[in-house]
């Protein structure tokens, strides 16, 4: 498999031009075709000798790669598959080096638009290893991690790539979970060589890894969401694996360690469950822990998965919670369900395992 220019920096692609017998300023010209013009293939970048193309051609892939299928839903909303080759699992070889098993699969990237705004829910994972008990793809078990070509594909390769305006790294899988990857793409996107996005327009939403949020947080100026969806250890650990080993608590200590009073927002992601963590007693417990944080709560309809035992709280009951912590000081809005009918708002990404395409 040939390795993609996709998600290179500048300095790798000078390595890339200079080992294939290119003028080091070649580099520059690829990083521009690349990230600026969002070449989708080789060939298109004419103002490098033909020679220099089939050079690159048949030692590099470009990394672009058409959505292999696309719904759109009556609000607009619409739905990209992707095609992804995922490293699965490794094996030592004789001579000690690793030898990777690559693993077929899909993810899907949700294009939202509203007013003047166009925003990309990017996947970095294939499936997901964190088990939430009420995410589809959680459900789905896990098939790898994206690389960075991978995941700037999905702005580059679809129909709006020339649009978008902000960037939910809400898709498919957790992204710390694979951040190493999914930290060199914002590189890519908010860097003057690359898309030259200010980190303003780009949100990170995790469940809460403890050790990885904080290098997140001293790493980059992006926007952070975090999954709350219940302030009690024990109820949160039924929905949650990751509260046993990371909880809530832990996760609300570190982020106030941060300031968020300025152009950095921090927000918590609150799915509403019928009869289970809607009453008084969840909001006021929320209200407490979250006093003395410049934050917003955004509460989420729950969308019906198969065989989930879970339902939505009605909406006089949303409008209560809602009410009650903005009486007690926190931000909060019911957010609009987007893309429900094409399986496309949150929870309810699945890639391949989605059979509604």
């Amino acid at each position: 498999m040939k390795e993609k220019l996709l998600g290179k920096t500048p300095e790798e692609l000078k390595e890339v031009a200079v080992g294939l017998g290119l003028p080091a300023f070649a580099s520059r010209q690829v990083a521009q075709w690349l990230y600026s013009k969002k070449a989708r293939s080789i060939d298109a970048m004419t103002n490098i000798s033909r020679n220099g193309r089939e050079r690159l051609a048949a030692a590099f892939d470009l990394g672009a790669v058409p959505p292999s299928a696309c719904q759109a839903s009556a609000d607009g909303t619409k739905k990209y598959l992707f095609p992804v080759r995922c490293p699965k699992s490794f094996r030592q070889t004789t001579d000690s080096s690793e030898l990777y098993e690559y693993e077929d699969s899909s993810v899907e990237a949700v294009m939202i638009p509203e007013d003047d705004r166009k925003t990309l829910c990017v996947s970095s994972q294939a499936g997901c290893r964190m088990g939430c008990k009420f995410c589809m793809t959680g459900r789905q078990g896990f098939h790898g991690n994206l690389s960075v070509s991978d995941i700037l594909n999905q702005f580059i390769s679809i129909e709006e790539s020339g649009e978008l305006t902000n960037a939910v790294f809400m898709g498919m899988g957790e992204p710390l979970d694979n951040y190493v990857n999914v930290k060199k793409a914002i590189d890519v996107l908010t860097s003057d060589w690359g898309f030259a996005w200010s980190p303003k327009r780009i949100t990170l939403s995790t469940i809460g890894i403890v050790p990885v949020l904080k290098k997140y947080l001293d790493e980059t100026r992006c926007h952070l969401a975090v999954s709350m969806h219940d302030p009690f250890d024990d109820e949160r650990g039924e929905l949650m694996p990751i509260q046993k080993k990371y909880p809530i608590e832990d996760v609300i200590r570190l982020i106030k360690q941060y300031d968020f009073t300025g152009q950095r927002r921090v927000s918590f992601e609150y799915i509403m469950f019928s009869g289970m963590n809607d009453d008084k007693r969840h909001a006021d417990a929320l209200s407490r822990m979250l006093r003395g944080l410049e934050c917003r709560v955004n509460l989420i309809r729950f969308h019906k998965i198969p065989d989930a035992p879970f339902l939505t709280s009605p909406d006089l009951i949303m409008e209560k919670f809602r009410d009650r912590l903005s009486n007690q000081g926190i931000t909060c809005t019911i957010r609009a369900s987007r893309g429900e009918d094409i399986s496309a708002a949150c929870g309810m990404l699945a890639g391949k395992h989605n059979q509604s395409y």
